[in-house]
């Protein structure tokens, strides 16, 4: 009994020393390694400025991989403008309908659409109905065959065209200019054509306005005359236009969207230090459809988050939970 007695307060004892050694002891190797994973984390966390302006680090690769762009704040034009629809036409002054002069048979055709001619070229040979003596259908200018009425061995009549030749060197653009905005657009005010083929807009000039209006769509037409030597504009298409208004050259501009709203701020994300991007607050001015003036808070030359700014945002809201 007096041994088992002995065995138990050792056992106690050894308890009790175990437990006051734990208190002494230094931090786990578990805290040290949190403490380690935290020294990690600045490339991804939110940190501040001199200014009190949102930093977060993120590299060139990560912002190509979101689709993001940068552009560089520069002075810009600003314009005022107004938006209009409008279809292509082939010039009416340099269209000609070719009929043949005595009805008959179709005894060859010569030309297709789409094809080019020469004034004076061969377009079909017809038999006469009266001397049954073949003659030849000559184009009367060069263009284009954008019409044919006639088919091989059938009969071609006086009254109706077999032909239309085209010069398409030049192209008309009718504009359907709404009645509240036709005090605004003038003879020879400046427009801008975009065919929306990728190859930028053209500029023209009003040479006509109609008279009168439709009574279907309360428009009236406005005409722009383009030179179209490469035939790149096609009649039947539909564009669009911009009459330039005014324009205002301002200092420093970014893209529309660039504008972003945090924190009840208006901001662009810059560029800084090459890793870093921060959450610029600016004063905003003008704007037009694609820029807006930065009035304050932004220099020329600093590089902005042009495009998919959206998604550096997102990436600071993280930044900025994980910090918390």
């Amino acid at each position: 009994m007096k041994t088992s007695s002995t065995i138990f307060v050792a056992i106690v004892a050894a308890a009790l020393g175990a437990y006051g050694y734990s208190l002494l002891a230094p931090a786990t190797p578990a805290h040290n390694e949190h403490t380690e994973h935290s020294e990690k984390k600045p490339n991804d966390h939110v940190e501040q400025d001199e200014h009190g302006a949102d930093r977060i680090r993120i590299s060139d690769v990560k912002l190509a991989a979101a689709g993001v762009t940068l552009a560089e704040a520069a002075s810009v034009t600003l314009t005022d403008t107004l938006a209009f629809n409008g279809i292509l036409r082939a010039n009416q002054e340099a269209v000609v309908q070719v009929t043949p002069r005595f009805p008959g048979l179709v005894k060859s055709i010569q030309k297709r659409i789409g094809d080019k001619v020469g004034k004076e070229d061969l377009l079909a040979a017809i038999e006469s109905n009266q001397s049954l003596t073949v003659y030849e259908l000559k184009a009367p200018l060069a263009g284009t065959i954008i019409e044919r009425q006639i088919s091989l061995g059938e009969y071609a009549s006086e009254q109706k065209p077999a032909f239309v030749v085209a010069d398409l060197s030049t192209i008309w653009v009718d504009l359907s200019i709404y009645r509240q905005d036709l005090r605004r657009v003038r003879l020879n005010d400046e427009v801008l054509i975009d065919p929306d083929d990728g190859r930028g807009e053209i500029k023209g000039t009003i040479s006509y306005m109609a008279p009168i209006g439709s009574s279907e769509t309360q428009t009236a037409l406005a005409r722009v005359v383009l030179q179209n030597p490469d035939g790149r504009l096609r009649p039947g298409l539909f564009v669009t236009a911009k009459l330039i208004l005014t324009a205002r050259n301002v200092a420093v501009a970014v893209r529309r969207s660039a504008i972003q709203t945090l924190e009840n701020r208006t901001i662009v994300f810059v560029r800084e230090d090459g890793d870093k991007i921060e959450a610029r607050p600016v004063e905003l001015g003008d704007s037009d459809p694609r820029h807006v003036e930065i009035k304050a808070g932004l220099s020329a030359g600093e590089h902005y988050v042009a495009e998919n700014s959206f998604v550096v945002k997102a990436e600071m809201g993280k930044g900025e939970a994980e910090h918390d």
